[in-house]
């Protein structure tokens, strides 16, 4: 399958055994909410479950999602295809160079019929919002998103505007062509929950989109894929209320705090991850593991996150990138050196 999970490492000694427990409702609802969606999606696109179970655990987590591949692979589909499914409003901003933080947030016009100014809205109000090829914009239109992804409100001509409690950005990129864009600040990227390498589909995979579209498949009408909402956005909310009741045990904490420690004092390493970082992994490990039908979670959940929740965090030393490495092999070296719990 396709994803963005780390590479293999050394399998860890497991935890202490933990007897059965009744599921909660966070268990409960979120597997309602992965079925019902992932099923409905699944009919626009072909593959990349790793990517949407990912996305499914940003949803359920409250966090952000940067979606990274080449163009083609279904980024945007897979996003808009989401949405359908849970019964949430969607809208997308092709970012590009001439792009406004007014073209985001809105901005004030003169109505002609009550002589005042009316506040139009922009695409931001909304409950999962696409922003497409978000490197294209400049700094000042990619900050216009910093205080929305962090407080989930506006602040817009003097006013303070709170959005949609499911507001979630999912942000799309090519990691391969760079002329014309701006890279993301790192307090932007730091905002992200994952950043999700989306990869190139299987053989297998690629035979069936090419049989889909031989049989009329258009990926601009997923209507007629017969993607309908088949849960709520409420149902999605009520799972994350219900994250608390998912158990982590102080060893795992513990080991979300080293796994991130140690990235702040790796030599290969020039800025490691941040507080904010730690909490990512935590909420998105709880989203996790109610995912897989699990109300408590394991080493192996924080391991398998660790490389979506970190590598965009992380800026190597110089020695590192005179080596070739990518944030993707010195995170790996960090994640197998650090002890596992038992």
């Amino acid at each position: 399958m396709n994803g963005p999970a780390m590479p293999a490492v050394p399998p860890p000694v497991p935890v202490q055994p933990m007897p059965p427990q009744p599921q909660g409702n966070a268990v409960r609802i979120a597997n309602a909410v992965r079925d019902s969606a992932m099923n409905e999606v699944r009919k626009a696109v072909v593959g990349q479950d790793e990517a949407l179970e990912l996305m499914l655990c940003g949803l359920l987590a409250g966090g952000h999602v940067l979606l990274e591949g080449v163009p083609g692979v279904a980024k945007t589909l897979m996003a808009r295809a989401l949405a359908r499914a849970i019964s949430a409003e969607f809208k997308r901003i092709q970012f590009t160079p001439d792009l406004m933080p007014a073209d985001i947030l809105g901005t004030s016009i003169f109505d002609l019929k009550s002589q005042s100014f009316v506040l139009v809205r922009g695409p931001i109000f909304t409950d999962l919002l696409l922003t497409d090829e978000i490197n294209r914009a400049p700094a000042k239109t990619q900050s216009a998103l910093l205080e929305a992804m962090q407080e989930r409100s506006v602040s817009l001509e003097g006013r303070l505007i709170t959005l949609s409690p499911l507001f979630t950005v999912f942000a799309t990129q090519n990691p391969v062509e760079s002329e014309g864009t701006y890279p993301l600040p790192e307090a932007q990227l730091d905002r992200f929950l994952f950043k999700i390498e989306v990869a190139y589909p299987s053989e297998q995979e690629e035979d069936a989109i090419l049989a889909s579209v031989h049989r009329g498949f258009d990926a601009g009408d997923i209507g007629r894929a017969g993607v309908t909402a088949a849960t709520t956005k409420e149902q999605v909310m009520a799972a994350r209320g219900a994250l608390h009741e998912v158990t982590v045990e102080p060893p795992v904490l513990s080991y979300i705090r080293r796994l991130v420690g140690a990235t702040r004092i790796s030599p290969r390493i020039r800025l490691g991850a941040g507080p904010r970082a730690s909490v990512h992994l935590l909420l998105a490990a709880k989203a996790l593991a109610a995912l897989r039908g699990r109300s408590f979670v394991t080493p192996d959940d924080v391991r398998y996150l660790a490389g979506p929740v970190l590598k965009h965090r992380l800026l190597l030393s110089p020695d590192a990138e005179l080596d070739g490495a990518t944030p993707g092999d010195v995170l790996r070296e960090v994640v197998s050196a650090v002890e596992v719990p038992r």
